[in-house]
Parts: structure tokens; C-alpha cells; sequence
């Protein structure tokens, strides 16, 4: 959970300069600077430190003929997903549009639509205007700053502030997707149906599952209000024909309570996961699987079933595959290339639930330990996560966090981006 945050100075910066400003003030009293505009930023509270929100540089420009996005760094997704789509392109977006653009990508950005055809979104970045500790404005680009570059795409906010970036845009202006919902009574049937199925989609097919438990709200459609389900995630890029036979077999692994699989435009993509959009208190964990055998799935069930008890609003297991193994043309800092399943959980809760939330996150981890990969997501890492070197070198692992050090040592010797899940310099 996200401590409230409690800076010495914030700064709400407008343009690059703003943020030059407070990198140079922070850096002149050895203040510690954090940055924030949405989703994927900030660890700490910010004790003592600069923060710096991005959320006024909304400058959003589209290059059709390059297929080609540059935005500043507090733009959104869907704003990047509305513009792009009027000429008929599309970005790496994730799951929630509204997170921003920036965090996502610095932490590799993993998309429930594009991602096991075309990679991860930091693979398709070409350029970013960054302020570094010693207040200066860069554009890093793989020519002009190769070290730099490398590290920005994959480890967050350890270098610097980013205050705008160029990426890749792709022609493609709709999916076939959605949600399949089941009753959560059918987990373990649902669960091993899925797991057999999933390895074997295309790379134009993403798929991920969830076990949730949703509150009784009036926005939810009726078989979800209240409801412990089961959530299968789905897209597929080709025709509707195939994208149904290829859903087939899912369908028919146990009555749907809600179907809501079907064509769509890609600024519909939300409709995939279904994310809640207005900001909640939450507790969360992730983990890594370098397999997903019939014995870890026993064990997901075991700790999450609707015998459970479990408070969590929603555990879910992504698979990757796909171009999410391959290296890109232009290497980055991206830690998860051959992790096949990715796990991410959450439940709601204030500081009072801290014991409790904590601990059904804990054996959710746990279950699945005999199957986990130390290599994750930074996108998905909690405050509660990777808060030492050792753990920081195990997300990584030790070749790609040796360079990581190496690159800080260069660019942010006294460690003044470190309100974060922190490269140390030394």
C-alpha cells in the first residue's frame, strides 16, 4: 500500500524547465526527488524530499506518416489511444487506460492486446527527453546516450525524470476481445482448462485469468455485484471467425454468468479488464512462474478457492510468450524475457487491514514459491517488495543489475532519484 505522501516541496510542473528547477533545488539542499502523475510511479511517502507531479504537461503529438506518438510526461493512455485512433493507429497500451503514459513504459509496459505480437512498449521506444540528477535535459536516444537509453526503458525512475517520450504506433483500430466471467465455485476446473489452452494461442491471442471477489456496487452488472468469479481476459487480433474457434474451448469449460466477448474498437480496450477507475486504498504483491503445472494451479485453487476465506479482491496470472521473449532491435533493461506467467494481486483495504491484506498476499506467494521465478515486473512491484539491493538483483538478475549499478554510479552518483524501488549507487 501506497503510504500518504508527505513531501517537503511539491512542485507541479508545466513544462521541462519546472522540472529542471526542482531537480536543481533538490539537488542544491541533498533532497531526494520522486516524481508522480498516475499509475506505475512512487514507492515511498516522500519524507524529507521534492515531488515533482507531472500532471500538466498534456502535450500529445501524433505523426501519422511515421507512425509515430510523442508525449509529455503527464498524458494518460486513453488520451494517446483517442488521438491515435482517428488514423487508424494504435499504441502499446496496458490494461488501464487511465494510467500514464510514462510509468508504464519505463517499467516495460505490458499490453493485453498487442504485446505477444509486438513486445513489450519500452521495446518501441526511440527517444525520451529526460532531466537527470545533475539538472540537465537530455534527449537519450540509443545513438547519443546507449547506456542510459538502455536502463530508462525497464527501470522506472532510478535516472532521472522523464518529461516526454517518442514511441512506435501500430495500424491497427480494433480487436476481438472481452471478458468471459464464471462463477468462482468453478475455479479449479476453469484454472486447468486454462492452463492446457493458453500455451497453445498464437501470438495474435492474449489471454489472462483472475479469481475475484467484487464488492456489491450498483455500476457492476448484476451477476457481478457482489460476487465471487472467475475472470477470463481475451484478445485476438484476427478475424472474428478465428478468434471464436480459438475461444472455443473455454466457452464450453463451464457456464459463463456474463459473456461479454465480442468485436471491438481498440479504444475499447479497457473492456478487457475491466479495471476499477476511481482511486482505492489497496494492498498488492506480485510474483513470477517459470512454469504453470497442474500442481501449481492445486495450490492457486487451495489459497484462493471459494472455500478460501481469502479477503482479495482480485489475483490474476498473465501469460506472456510470445514477443514478450524477444529481444528487441535495441536491448533494454526489461527483466522478464522467458518468464512465461506473471501473477499480480490485491485486495482493498486502509492501514487497519494491513495485517490481514498482508498476509493473504503472503500465502498467495508463498503457494506458488516451488514454481517462482525471482525475475519480475517492476510495473507490478509493491512498496513491500524489492527494498534492498539483494532483492532489487534478484528482479533483475545479477548481469542486467550490475550494469544498472554501473549506469547510476554515471548518471546519479549521490542517489537522488531513490523514492523508489532503488538502484543504489553504490
Amino acid at each position: 500500500m501506497l503510504a500518504p505522501l508527505e513531501p517537503e516541496v511539491v512542485v507541479s510542473a508545466a513544462r521541462a524547465e519546472d522540472v529542471r528547477a526542482a531537480v536543481r533545488f533538490a539537488a542544491a539542499h541533498g533532497m531526494p526527488v520522486a516524481v508522480k502523475n498516475s499509475g506505475h510511479q512512487m514507492v515511498s511517502a516522500a519524507h524529507g524530499g521534492v515531488l515533482v507531479t507531472t500532471r500538466r504537461m498534456k502535450g500529445i503529438s501524433i505523426d501519422a506518416r511515421r507512425r509515430r506518438a510523442r508525449v509529455e510526461a503527464g498524458v494518460i493512455w486513453q488520451a494517446v489511444i483517442d488521438e491515435a485512433a482517428q488514423h487508424g493507429l494504435a499504441p502499446l497500451s496496458g490494461s488501464a487506460p487511465d494510467v500514464g503514459v510514462a510509468g508504464y513504459t519505463l517499467g516495460g509496459g505490458q499490453s493485453p492486446v498487442l504485446g505477444r505480437s509486438l513486445g513489450y512498449a519500452a521495446d518501441h521506444v526511440h527517444s525520451l527527453d529526460v532531466v537527470t540528477a545533475d539538472g540537465q535535459l537530455r534527449t537519450v536516444t540509443a545513438e547519443s546516450e546507449p547506456d542510459l537509453f538502455w536502463a530508462l526503458r525497464g527501470c522506472k525512475g532510478n535516472f532521472g525524470v522523464v518529461t516526454a517520450l517518442e514511441f512506435e504506433l501500430f495500424p491497427i483500430s480494433r480487436f476481438y476481445g472481452g471478458s468471459l466471467y464464471f462463477e468462482g465455485t468453478h475455479l479449479a476446473e476453469i484454472l486447468h482448462a486454462w492452463r492446457g489452452w493458453v500455451t497453445g494461442l498464437p501470438v495474435e491471442a492474449t489471454s489472462s485469468i483472475a479469481v475475484q471477489r467484487l464488492p456489491p456496487l450498483p455500476e457492476l452488472p448484476a451477476p457481478l455485484r457482489g460476487a465471487n468469479v472467475v475472470h477470463l481476459r481475451y484478445a485476438h487480433l484476427g478475424s472474428e471467425q478465428e478468434a471464436e474457434r480459438l475461444l472455443a474451448p473455454m466457452r464450453a469449460a463451464a457456464p459463463a454468468v456474463l459473456d461479454a466477448v465480442s468485436e471491438l474498437p481498440y479504444t475499447a480496450s479497457r473492456r478487457i479488464h475491466n479495471d476499477p477507475e476511481d482511486p482505492m486504498p489497496y494492498w498488492d504483491r506480485t510474483t513470477s512462474l517459470r512454469a504453470l503445472p497442474a500442481e501449481a494451479v492445486d495450490a492457486f485453487v487451495e489459497v484462493l478457492g471459494p472455500e478460501s476465506g481469502s479477503p482479495l479482491v482480485n489475483v490474476e496470472i498473465r501469460c506472456l510468450g510470445g514477443a514478450f521473449d524477444r529481444e528487441p532491435v535495441v536491448a533494454n533493461a526489461v527483466s522478464t524475457r522467458g518468464v512465461p506467467f506473471v501473477v499480480f494481486g490485491f485486495g482493498v483495504g486502509g492501514p487497519d487491514q494491513a495485517e490481514l491484506m498482508r498476509g493473504s498476499l503472503a500465502a498467495v506467494i508463498d503457494a506458488l514459491a516451488p514454481w517462482s521465478d525471482g525475475r519480475r515486473m517492476t510495473n507490478f512491484l509493491s512498496p513491500d517488495e524489492a527494498t534492498s539491493p539483494a532483492d532489487m538483483e534478484e528482479v533483475f538478475g545479477p548481469e542486467r543489475y550490475a550494469r544498472l549499478v554501473e549506469i547510476k554510479k554515471a548518471y546519479d552518483p549521490t542517489n537522488v532519484f531513490r523514492l523508489n524501488h532503488n538502484i543504489p549507487a553504490a
